[in-house]
């Protein structure tokens, strides 16, 4: 059993105060193999303590100052890459194969990333060409509360950590505890590069416990969350009483349109590979394909034979296959909902409930998709995250935007077309953050982020950075 029950605060590795000791749990074995601790108030507080008087310091270092500082977590990053491929591999299910092209390498491209943008940022200017003396300066915001999901361990850790560090403020970060290891590797990553004692501080807990304490705390400045819709509206309204900036990622339910103007086979395998990935545990993920009516029952038989296709197996097994599910709890969750697609009258078209013929260990889940799903079904309004797939025909685009428009969340659309034209009109009228053409992917640096429940703010790159950082304006100082 490895024992990971310390924090690190101020600096250094610390035995919990009033923590409570909690298994980390192997989601191919169902076995724990690890333990670490859940802190309460007191190691809260102190990690807390540690960061408020390390702001002052901290946020008046230079801009180069503090890229030397993530350039050496960078190469401690990079030294230990395959290291923390393995970790996130064990706690959270990803297959070694993806976990090291994908999952760890997230976090290296995000340092990258960053640096880029701290390379050319401007910190200080004129509101305006020609009023010299009338200038905006942006600042570190102070103590920033981190609280990241267990699906992108890295992916989110490094996205929160390292546009707050690039901004200057000081950080207590709280992983989520189903997935804690491979943040605890990267606690180890930034006491090697040499950060000052109390800019980044790590305390694993639940969202009731250190997540409620952060969130409400009157000496936190800044919260960050990744995770549930729900999740985000709680710590919202723990926010409010301290009047504490508040940034959010939360759930998804993206919609894929595809018109009968494109390679059919190619966009919808693409699309339903995409679903499936990291078994379905993306908040990004096109869960709910459109198609053109034309072009659907192809579509529905090149969906299910993907699926099909789709293999599954352990964790650290080498090759092309996906997971299990995270955890029991996700595990459950999902077959209800797949259990509930077909008593809501979705023709299921491959997979189902139970697991995949096989793997009778292990929260394993059969890729799954449901045709004829219509927009009032609850696979077509729930963030499943789970590998399935809901599937409806459209007639017109007029009714493909607003099928796709038809959902509290807005952080991802895909569109697949042969007219660039189309792409255009069709993304313009799109209420997402993000929309993606023809499988293209993303520049690494692009704001990540959507609208309405799926979210407040952006993450990644510069607009990583901003949400940081407060501004200031300063007026009369002309000259020397």
């Amino acid at each position: 059993m490895i024992d990971k029950r310390n924090f690190y605060i101020n600096g250094a590795w610390v035995a919990p105060i009033d923590g409570a000791d909690f298994p980390v749990i192997n989601p191919a074995t169902e076995e724990a193999y690890a333990v670490i601790s859940l802190g309460g108030t007191v190691d809260a507080e102190a990690a807390i303590t540690a960061a408020h008087r390390a702001f002052p310091t901290w946020s008046m270092t230079t801009p180069q100052e503090r890229a030397g500082y993530l350039k050496a977590l960078l190469a401690a990053y990079e030294a230990k890459s395959n290291e923390m491929a393995t970790s996130i591999s064990t706690e959270m299910g990803a297959p070694i194969d993806m976990s090291i092209a994908e999952q760890a390498s997230a976090g290296k491209s995000h340092l990258k990333a960053f640096l880029r943008a701290l390379d050319s940022f401007e910190w200080s200017k004129p509101i305006r060409p020609g009023m010299e003396g009338q200038d905006l300066v942006h600042e570190a915001a102070g103590v920033a509360a981190l609280i990241t999901p267990w699906n992108w361990p890295m992916n989110q850790v490094v996205l929160k950590v390292g546009a707050a560090l690039a901004a200057g403020c000081t950080m207590v970060l709280k992983p989520s505890e189903i997935a804690p290891m491979s943040s605890v590797l990267f606690a180890e990553m930034v006491h090697e590069a040499g950060l000052p004692a109390g800019v980044f501080n790590m305390v694993n807990g639940d969202g009731d416990g250190v997540g409620t304490i952060l969130s409400s705390h009157p000496n936190i400045d800044v919260v960050s969350f990744t995770g549930s819709t729900r999740a985000g509206i709680l710590i919202s309204k723990a926010a409010a009483n301290t009047v504490k900036t508040v940034s959010l990622e939360l759930g998804g339910k993206s919609p894929n349109l595809v018109f009968d103007d494109t390679n059919i086979q190619a966009a919808v395998s693409r699309g339903a590979s995409f679903c499936f990935a990291n078994t379905g545990q993306s908040c990004n993920a096109a869960t709910r394909m459109l198609v053109e009516r034309s072009a659907y029952e192809k579509a529905v038989e090149v969906a299910a034979a993907t699926a099909e296709a789709t293999k599954v197996d352990i964790p650290s097994k080498r090759g092309d296959h996906i997971g299990p599910l995270v955890s029991e709890a996700q595990f459950n969750k999902v077959q209800s909902l797949i259990q509930t697609g077909i008593d809501e009258g979705a023709r299921i078209v491959a997979g189902g409930v139970g697991r995949p013929e096989g793997l009778n260990r292990g929260w394993f889940v059969k890729p799954t998709v449901f045709a004829d799903a219509r927009p009032d079904m609850t696979i077509m309004r729930e963030e499943i995250f789970g590998p399935v797939l809901a599937m409806m025909p459209f007639d017109t685009e007029e009714e493909a935007i607003e099928l796709a428009n038809d959902t509290p969340y807005g952080l991802a659309a895909y569109i697949q077309t042969g007219s660039n034209e189309r792409a255009r009109r069709v993304a313009a009228r799109l209420r997402a953050g993000m929309i993606q053409v023809n499988g293209s992917g993303r520049a690494s640096g692009s704001p990540f982020g959507g609208f309405k429940q799926s979210g407040v703010g952006r993450e990644g790159g510069v607009w990583g950075i901003e949400e940081f950082l407060e501004i200031k304006s300063i007026s009369g100082i002309v000259g020397d």
